[in-house]
């Protein structure tokens, strides 16, 4: 069988689709049929079947995927070893970072990259669901995604997960609010106050969901917004509390935003990397990875 037919088996797998999967490999839909014929041809047993418009997979056409996903992995070590021989990594390494992961990490990642000539970052920024951080990992090598649950999260995904750091998250109040004199704050004194939240998908729902089971009382969240910024300026000026992350916001340092703790909370989140068990092989990766995990400890060392 020839490997980068296996491959495209693997990535209908990974995306779900014969046009996703064209899109990923700069082909037409029409060419990524037909080599999936000629390697249905070549395994002799039916890989796909029809599912509405499109087609799914089959029992053998899945295990077959898997079998291409650990050949991926061994050439990747071989190829590993082998640079090992020509010295130090090089090579790109996408990395894909939610807002606020790229404001912490890619300053201080980029000037120790800097002592790393051969390596080419190429950074951007993408803020997905808690379940889409797992999807952009078919397109980057490394994906920084965070949750209230760490790797229990994307238990089952088929990915490399490696937990960089716990980050606490504080509840944001504007100057002069009732509680900004206290030290932490329970969620019985929450009850009421109107919320600066988050859609529903995103991880800093978890915290305001067990407020909530706490209480018994339902938070009154009068605006969602995926940009922590936009949560900082509305708090700042009296429009309600927010959810902030210690390490990775402005909050903490601003003058006209009180940051305290939540007391009886599990109020954390994980930030992990999301990585293809090949890609993560790949020495270039490596080497970045331990980058990154250098500059989450010196964040936690905080």
């Amino acid at each position: 069988m020839d490997v980068r037919r296996l491959e495209l088996l693997r990535e209908l797998a990974e995306r779900g689709s014969v046009g996703a999967v064209a899109q990923a490999t700069n082909r037409t839909p029409s060419a990524v049929s037909q080599q999936l014929k000629v390697l249905e041809r070549e395994s002799g047993v039916p890989l796909t079947e029809r599912d509405g418009r499109g087609i799914k997979l089959t029992d053998a056409g899945r295990a077959l995927a898997r079998t291409a996903t650990d050949i991926a992995v061994a050439m990747e070590r071989a190829q590993a070893l082998w640079s090992e021989y020509k010295g130090t990594p090089s090579g790109e390494v996408t990395l894909a970072v939610f807002p606020t992961a790229g404001q912490m990490f890619l300053p201080g990642l980029l000037d120790r990259l800097d002592e790393h000539p051969g390596i080419r970052l190429t950074a951007s920024d993408r803020d997905p669901s808690t379940e889409g951080f797992a999807t952009l990992a078919n397109d980057f090598d490394i994906v920084l995604a965070h949750s209230p649950d760490g790797q229990k999260t994307w238990r089952g995904s088929g990915l490399h997960i490696v937990q960089l750091m716990v980050e606490p998250l504080d509840v944001g109040l504007p100057p002069g609010h009732r509680l900004a004199d206290e030290e932490q704050i329970s969620p019985a004194d929450l009850i009421g106050e109107p919320w600066i939240g988050v859609p529903p998908n995103f991880p800093f729902q978890s915290v305001l969901e067990e407020i909530e089971e706490i209480t018994g009382e339902p938070p009154v969240v009068k605006q969602r917004f995926t940009d922590v910024r936009i949560v900082e300026a509305l708090v700042s000026q009296g429009h309600g509390v927010g959810i902030f992350p210690r390490f990775t916001t402005q909050a903490s340092r601003r003058s006209d935003i009180v940051v305290r703790p939540i007391a009886q909370v599990d109020s954390v989140r994980h930030i992990s990397a999301l990585m293809r068990p090949d890609r993560a092989e790949r020495p270039s990766v490596q080497l970045v990875l331990e980058a990154l995990a250098a500059e989450a400890a010196r964040y936690s060392d905080r």
